[in-house]
């Protein structure tokens, strides 16, 4: 029999913990092993019962979860999934939380939290699982219940053949993401130059979480970064990322690229979708576009990917000794839709070589060392 994944469950609200407790234990492949009021017990806890998963609050008496995680990561790296609410405090903390090293997030409703967490039941369930495979790194500190349907891109962007011909050969860069992919995308972004051309990006995170992410890629890297609005032309040198819970699309405005939104229906089980967003790069730049699909869990933009690439795309993924979860990367590979692999550090400097080739040059599939 495989073994249950153990999870401690830390948080400073006796009803958090019985509920996410039923939720764990509800699912036969879980078991919690034990609960924590605050760091301090949880620090013991961690050392009685060596849990494979811890889930954590951010909000607690006697030391706060940022300060717990961060001691946590560097000196006893686990999967860490944290618990923080709807909010923009909320929102700035997870971020902060994913940079220390946490897999992922659980977002708690500010109000009837009982009834939101219950709803979401199914989430956490899988982002229990989803972390217990992550891989977990050292933290390097530096200066300074209901299961949504699964559905194909044709319910938001029915499928087309590319054009052959285009009005422009101006490049676009489109990025796809999940689970680990707010670190990842920073990584890339950081360095690639001011020049580079325009940057769709589809990051699976929730709504009130976006807006922030993108204020703070803008703020670390040359590029100008922002969350897409509907109808905004696609400028070379900026970076446009998916607002949560609507569908980023790349459409043709003559021979210009624009930012469409999309409040269609869930794609993959996920609005942003992946799929969706590649799906109409493939059909809207075809051999002008550059797929590239970083640390994911799942399989969205795998298929989407594919279609880039029978558009005569460019399409590379990251490789799975530098993904948090190789599932997205992972299926793109697997069915052919990425040309090649490469670790996370490399991945900028490739795009800035995808760039600066011609688009009809082939690219053979491969994976770097």
């Amino acid at each position: 029999m495989n073994k249950k994944i153990q999870v401690l469950v830390v948080d400073d609200s006796a009803v958090m913990r019985q509920l996410l407790t039923e939720i764990l234990n509800s699912d036969a492949g879980i078991e919690v092993v034990g609960t924590a009021p605050d760091p301090y017990v949880a620090r013991d806890k961690i050392k009685l019962l060596n849990p494979d998963v811890l889930t954590l609050d951010v909000e607690m008496p006697r030391m706060d979860g940022l300060a717990f995680l961060r001691n946590l990561m560097r000196l006893r790296p686990m999967p860490v999934v944290m618990c923080s609410s709807l909010t923009q405090k909320g929102a700035a903390v997870a971020l902060d939380a994913l940079a220390l090293g946490a897999v992922d997030f659980v977002a708690k409703p500010a109000v009837d939290v009982a009834h939101g967490i219950k709803e979401s039941a199914q989430e956490i369930i899988a982002k229990v699982k989803m972390a217990a495979r992550a891989q977990v790194r050292p933290l390097v500190e530096v200066p300074a219940m209901s299961v949504a349907d699964r559905h194909d891109a044709g319910v938001v962007l029915p499928k087309r053949s590319a054009p052959t011909h285009f009005a422009t050969t101006d490049r676009i860069i489109a990025i796809g993401a999940s689970t680990g992919g707010t670190e990842a995308i920073k990584e890339v972004l950081t360095h690639l130059p001011s020049d580079v051309p325009g940057i769709v990006i589809a990051q699976h995170i929730p709504q009130a979480f976006s807006g922030p992410f993108a204020l703070r890629m803008d703020g670390c890297s040359v590029l100008n970064v922002c969350e897409a609005r509907d109808g905004q032309p696609i400028l070379a040198g900026h970076v446009y990322i998916a607002p949560g819970d609507r569908h980023l699309i790349v459409a043709r405005d003559g021979a210009r690229y624009q930012c469409r939104l999309s409040d269609g229906e869930l794609v993959n089980r996920h609005r942003p979708s992946v799929d969706v967003l590649f799906r109409s790069v493939a059909q809207s730049a075809g051999r002008n576009s550059i797929g590239v699909m970083l640390t994911g869990m799942g399989r969205d933009g795998a298929e989407g990917m594919k279609e880039m690439r029978e558009a005569g795309a460019s399409t590379i993924a990251q490789d799975e000794n530098t993904s948090v979860v190789w599932g997205m990367p992972g299926a793109a590979w697997q069915i052919g839709a990425a040309q090649s692999l490469h670790p996370l550090p490399q991945i900028a400097g490739r795009i800035v070589d995808l760039a600066g080739a011609h688009p009809e040059t082939p690219q053979r599939r491969s994976q770097s060392s």
